[in-house]
């Protein structure tokens, strides 16, 4: 399930897995391509406006284009002109998207990458449910494909089917989300992510994030090296990075199920939530290189490979995918705190400074206590230590350099 914000209001998708026939599957990625060839089409067009050149062809203009092409081309015709109709809406709801600065600007869709159409309208109506555990959906021009319910079948108008790199095929309805309403006890949780522990909180549980196992890592870099040593274009090299795809793909499904019942179980449990403030795209970011001002054209070492190994490891525990289904599931419940010094003050008696953590360990420096340092660090962000003034902060520095200046 994922979230996702159209027309000012915040909608749920809810995503079944589909078991096309090998023709049905033929006819949905003829249905890809025919929806991708029109996204990038007229992102070429929209990518051509000039000042001096005046307005590029907005949706209605665009959609008198796709009937004459429709008119001219056999192939084009031979695909639903729902789905490339609705790919022409889609770019063009896109584009208000950036031009109201809630979205990037659209980018080019690839083949093996961006494979999905959308369905709106009478059509995705055409949903039946055949038994507890399976129903299927009227396609046009494929017929009807079964899918399996792993959840209650919502009331929507439009539906979306993709299909993974992993070759799976998807199909998601948007619907309203029900809110999770609190317990109504005045309990309060601090969560602190990392990344040796994905989430401690302020009760004393640390949780982790599944990873994909011993084994399957090792053959995970088998399978990398294979995909080195196999020739660009060749068969071997596509079945190699299918299998590759869905070792990715089972790693993420684990990541998003753990989120999902996690958010689920603290908003639950919990009235107010408290999280830190962190920013996952700046610190996930990659260090800029270093010109040596000696030697032209010459970069120092910056610590690259470290970086890297660190933004996975914070991607991996799903930092901001946690906090979000938390906004999502508790709204208004959620607090963000600021995170300086969380990890280096003592939640007993408040006393800050960088040595009191030691790796994992916690161990005040004025009143000895002892926790662990996650632990330590969720249950300042509950009560709500981690908001500090900026006097405070200073004086929690100038303190640290004392003590570090000390004989």
């Amino acid at each position: 399930m994922k979230l996702s914000m159209a027309c000012g209001y915040l909608i749920t998708v809810s995503r079944y897995r589909m078991y096309p026939t090998p023709a049905q599957a033929a006819g949905l990625l003829l249905h890809c391509a025919h929806a991708r060839y029109i996204w990038n089409l007229a992102n070429e067009q929209w990518s051509m406006w000039r000042r001096d050149l005046g307005p590029t062809p907005r949706f209605v203009e665009q959609t008198r284009q796709l009937a004459e092409a429709r008119g001219a081309f056999d192939w084009l015709r031979a695909g639903s002109s729902t789905v490339q109709q609705q790919a022409l809406r889609d770019f063009d709801q896109a584009c208000r998207n950036y031009f109201a600065g809630t979205h990037g600007r659209p980018t080019w869709r690839t083949a093996g990458r961006h494979e999905g159409f959308r369905i709106v309208g009478p059509q995705a109506g055409r949903v039946e449910q055949l038994s507890g555990k399976s129903a299927r959906v009227l396609i046009p021009k494929v017929g009807w494909v079964h899918f399996r319910l792993s959840r209650s079948l919502p009331r929507a108008k439009s539906y979306r089917i993709n299909r993974d790199r992993a070759g799976r095929w998807h199909i998601a309805f948007a619907a309203v989300p029900p809110t999770i309403p609190p317990p109504n006890t005045g309990a309060i949780v601090g969560v602190d992510r990392g990344v040796t522990v994905s989430a401690a909180l302020s009760t004393g549980e640390l949780l982790n994030c599944p990873r994909l196992s011993t084994s399957e890592s090792r053959h995970l870099t088998h399978l990398q090296r294979r995909l080195a040593r196999a020739e660009p274009g060749s068969n071997r090299r596509r079945r190699v990075r299918t299998a590759i795809a869905k070792l990715h793909a089972r790693a993420t499904d684990r990541r998003k199920d753990w989120v999902e019942k996690l958010s689920t179980q603290l908003a639950r449990r919990f009235d107010v939530i408290r999280v830190e403030d962190l920013k996952v795209a700046q610190l996930t970011r990659r260090p800029r290189p270093k010109p040596d001002p000696l030697r032209r054209g010459v970069f120092l070492p910056n610590k690259r490979r470290a970086k890297a190994g660190l933004n996975r490891e914070i991607l991996a525990s799903a930092w901001g995918l946690l906090v979000r289904r938390l906004e999502d599931k508790a709204g208004g419940r959620v607090e963000k705190v600021n995170p300086a010094y969380t990890s280096q003050t003592c939640s007993r008696c408040g006393h800050c400074t960088p040595e009191n953590r030691e790796s994992q360990a916690f161990r005040c420096m004025s009143c000895g206590h002892r926790d662990h340092a996650d632990i330590n660090a969720a249950v300042n962000i509950a009560a709500g230590r981690a908001v500090m003034h900026v006097e405070r902060a200073k004086d929690c520095s100038l303190r640290s350099v004392n003590h570090r200046s000390a004989p």
